[in-house]
């Protein structure tokens, strides 16, 4: 059975007063890819600005790999290896390809490894290597989504937090973007993925919950979601 990587515990979340997180629980594996479903507002992205201390819980416990990390800064959480693919991309628009993959590499010493690792995420985003010296902000949308998760991966991170990496592309981005997702993951990257595209998210995902205002309302394997006819009615079209 695989160890739990990333667990939430009764996790309560405000906004000022607006309580954004009520009790969430949830469990991420060794291995797995989880997603997160629900409609706008229903506290994705907090859950996931929680977990990567950019938000701070008012009660419950954010655990990674044992260790309780609710209340540790996001920069000492990025060198444990959770990493926050945050939803808009956040690149550098007036930095390279290459000083923008750097970045994600800052704290590294080790030039040799520097440099494999900026090797290996041009091998895997060929796009990126060829537009290595063009400046980020005159990428397109896909391009830059790529370039914000080959970035993520120039720190090698344990957990991957990917905030809606297909918003706003195109059909044959968001297939790119999916296949890309279960390439890492199929590496051995456990991912915990916020996707408003429901049906790519239970296609690649193993488990899911589903969010409503703040609480987890339903939660089982990704196949036995994708055959919920609630989930269908409000999520898949059906």
């Amino acid at each position: 059975m695989s160890e739990v990587v990333l667990s939430l515990q009764g996790l309560q979340t405000y906004y000022g007063k607006i309580h954004a997180l009520r009790g969430i629980t949830i469990s991420v594996k060794q291995g797995q890819i989880v997603t997160l479903l629900g409609s706008n507002g229903a506290g994705k992205s907090t859950t996931l600005k929680t977990i990567s201390g950019i938000v701070h819980a008012s009660s419950g416990k954010v655990e990674f790999m044992g260790k309780d990390i609710t209340t540790l800064a996001p920069h000492t959480i990025v060198e444990m290896g959770v990493i926050h693919v945050p939803e808009g991309r956040h690149i550098f628009k007036d930095l390279t390809v290459k000083e923008n993959l750097e970045l994600g590499s800052f704290t590294l010493k080790d030039e040799k490894e520097r440099k494999r690792r900026l090797d290996r995420a041009f091998d895997r985003f060929p796009r990126l290597r060829e537009r290595w010296k063009q400046m980020g902000g005159t990428l397109s949308g896909g391009e830059q989504q790529m370039l914000a998760i080959g970035r993520a991966l120039m720190t090698e991170p344990k957990v991957l937090l990917l905030d809606e990496p297909s918003m706003g592309l195109a059909p044959v981005i968001v297939q790119e973007i999916g296949r890309i997702i279960k390439q890492l993951n199929e590496e051995g990257t456990t991912i915990l993925l916020v996707e408003q595209n429901a049906k790519m998210a239970l296609k690649l995902a193993h488990y899911g919950y589903v969010m409503d205002t703040g609480s987890i309302v339903m939660q089982d394997d990704s196949a036995k979601l994708r055959e919920n006819e609630s989930i269908v009615k409000a999520y898949l079209g059906g």
